[in-house]
């Protein structure tokens, strides 16, 4: 019986799809799994280097080639690549990303196996930076070892988990609407696991996520109105999904992304949305007087309006200047 579903997700990453591939075949297990590579339409040869692998190691790697690309940022190929997985659990691998150690596989399979309640577990990782920035773990020492639903939602958006650092029990992810709108998948996903179950911390450092242009951490455009919404979307999503448990905290992080609407490049010459905007913004986060001035004076008032009081609340300056 195949313990382990590996799916690596991929598009266009020709230049890394090897290392990853490599990277789950050199695991060191005393289990069979099985390695599904999806590739969401690539047209960089990402493909020859799939099928290769496939040649040379036909009981381990099983391409999953789409005849279009599905888009979303890579939801639908995850959804259509998890769909043949006979894995117990999950390892997801996005196609930029490597493991670092042949035991990865092991370790979390053994820590679920003795965590049975568990939804998931992840282990630490190393951010790379393609401009040759110093690498740096992604998370601290003191790092929380069992996470609940409480660790995942906040005022402002949570991060901790590597896509490469996570396994989870198959079976236990489901896609509402809300989800399959999102641009991003890892936070849904952690959310919708996190109803299922704690999930599990195990120190080691075994894997490494590639920040670079060709992924998809770059795409998230905080002055972009289109990921702005998408973003206020998925969060409204979240605050349904988890019965608005946490709905003071979940407005304020979805008021964020309101107040970063109001500077989205879309609006910067458009006067009218932008201010219709803003007195949302303020009634949607009521925020003190002081912001609410600031939104006013910002957003809201005619810049000829700003203009003038201007020049009257100048003018006795001037005056002086001039006698």
């Amino acid at each position: 019986m195949t313990k382990v579903s590996v799916t690596i997700l991929t598009y266009n990453q020709v230049a890394f799809i090897g290392q990853a591939i490599e990277s789950a075949l050199n695991q060191i297990t005393d289990f069979p799994y099985e390695i599904l590579v999806g590739d969401d339409y690539s047209t960089d040869g990402t493909r020859d280097v799939i099928l290769d692998y496939q040649k040379r190691y036909p009981d381990k790697v099983k391409p999953v080639l789409h005849k279009t690309n599905l888009g979303q940022n890579g939801l639908f190929n995850t959804i259509e690549t998890l769909k043949l997985a006979k894995g117990k659990y999950i390892a997801p691998l996005d196609g930029d990303d490597y493991w670092t150690s042949p035991h990865k596989l092991q370790k979390q399979v053994d820590f679920m196996e003795s965590h049975p309640d568990f939804s998931a577990c992840f282990h630490n990782a190393l951010i790379t930076y393609e401009d040759g920035s110093p690498a740096r773990e992604v998370n601290a020492p003191d790092q929380k070892q069992v996470i609940g639903m409480d660790d995942l939602i906040g005022e402002d958006e949570i991060w901790f988990m590597a896509t490469s650092a996570v396994m989870f029990k198959h079976g236990l992810i489901h896609y509402p609407e809300w989800f399959l709108k999102s641009t991003s998948g890892d936070i849904p996903r952690y959310v919708i696991l996190a109803k299922n179950g704690p999930i599990g911390y195990i120190p080691d450092t075994m894997s490494v996520y590639r920040k670079n242009h060709a992924g998809a951490s770059f795409k998230d455009h905080y002055r972009d109105a289109r990921f702005l919404s998408n973003r206020i979307m998925m969060y409204e999503g979240i605050n349904a999904e988890t019965r608005h448990q946490y709905n003071s905290l979940l407005r304020k992080n979805i008021a964020r992304y309101h107040r970063m609407m109001l500077d989205a490049r879309q609006y910067g010459r458009s006067y009218f949305r932008r201010a219709g905007l803003a007195v949302h913004y303020l009634q949607y986060r009521r925020p003190d007087q002081a912001e609410t001035r600031e939104i006013f004076r910002d957003y809201i008032l005619p810049k000829w309006v700003v203009d003038i009081y201007s020049f009257f609340a100048l003018l006795p300056h001037r005056l002086r200047r001039t006698t």
